[in-house]
């Protein structure tokens, strides 16, 4: 498969990475420091891509490209934050392993914002579901599943701020001749203020399959802007991202991972 999409956006990035350093000066810091956080307390549409260069089996690249939506919202005395994930898949499909292409399965969880007594300090906890709206069997699961959300950031320091996600699901119905899902991901994330707006980023997936007893543990480090406007807060990063253990077929051997986020404030 080839690449130009994925050099181009790279290239992109890089680019809007030189010309934006001196707008940067007048960033506000709790705009930078609240960037990366999962469970902000705004509106959020964001664009992710991962180039994944090599499968564990077969030995194929692939393609994931998210497009992501957070709201957040009240139940009467409760607040929560709703996010809605769609990918596009590009994956080496059996028996032939050709690359195909189409939408894949649509995530949707909610989060319960626990109120910590800390403004700095977010923690969320909710269900999660996931829909087989894969445009074509095998870039999906075919499968409805669905499970837990649990999330933690701490934006208490302005030079370096941490969490995790925390993610299980199984499937409780779908297509007879498909396999049953039952996933667990954990997502530490650690981000560094370099000033001006750029920091330091490791937000690297680690999954297990307790279906197929399967796992995948990446490490990443990558770098990101941060461009505070009037009433929107542009994020763009590129993080590379390898496999230090790994077993089991289809996991991402390495892969790049680059993104645009957005806050409507």
């Amino acid at each position: 498969m080839s690449n130009p999409r994925f050099l181009f956006t790279t290239a992109a990035l890089l680019c809007l990475f030189a010309g934006v350093a001196d707008a940067q000066d007048q960033a506000a810091a709790g705009d930078v420091a609240q960037a990366n956080n999962p469970l902000a307390n705004f509106t959020a549409f964001n664009l992710h891509n991962y180039y994944i260069g090599e499968l564990t089996d077969p030995d194929k690249d692939a393609n994931q490209f998210w497009a992501r939506f957070a709201k957040p919202f009240s139940i009467g005395p409760t607040n929560w934050l709703m996010r809605a994930s769609l990918p596009v898949n590009t994956f080496p499909v059996a028996p032939d392993f050709d690359h195909q292409t189409g939408l894949g399965d649509l995530n949707v969880f909610a989060a319960y914002l626990i109120d910590t007594g800390n403004p700095a300090l977010s923690v969320g906890i909710g269900p999660q579901i996931t829909a087989p709206t894969a445009s074509k069997d095998a870039l999906g699961s075919e499968q409805w599943s669905a499970g837990l959300v649990h999330t933690l950031f701490n934006a208490s320091s302005p030079k370096i701020q941490y969490g995790y996600l925390l993610s299980w699901q199984a499937s409780f119905t779908g297509a007879d001749d498909r396999n049953d899902v039952n996933l667990g991901a954990f997502q530490p994330f650690v981000f560094y203020q370099l000033g001006g707006g750029t920091y330091l980023r490791s937000t690297a997936v680690m999954a297990y399959d307790f279906e197929h007893s399967s796992y995948s543990v990446p490490i990443g480090l990558g770098i990101g802007q941060v461009v505070p406007r009037e009433k929107v807060v542009f994020n763009v990063f590129i993080e590379p991202q390898v496999s230090v253990a790994d077993d089991g077929a289809g996991w991402p051997k390495w892969q790049v991972f680059v993104g645009l986020n957005t806050q409507f404030k």
